[in-house]
């Protein structure tokens, strides 16, 4: 799961909460999912280095009614 943000200034923001650290900034909700993108494929490829894998997901959205 992707957690999109867009800050006052209009820019974009992304993290991934079951991937705690890895997040990604930009000017457009495109750029930053190109940046999540990639930094989870850097920092998967880092955990296979070592011999790890990724995190299993233990979060999940949903919407409430106001």
């Amino acid at each position: 799961m992707v957690i999109y943000e867009q800050a006052e200034d209009g820019d974009w923001g992304a993290d991934l909460p079951d991937v705690p650290g890895v997040v990604a900034l930009g000017a457009t909700r495109e750029e930053v999912t190109t940046g999540i993108e990639a930094a989870l494929g850097a920092y998967a490829e880092d955990l296979a280095e070592r011999g790890l894998g990724l995190p299993a997901p233990h979060h999940v959205a949903g919407t409430v009614a106001a």
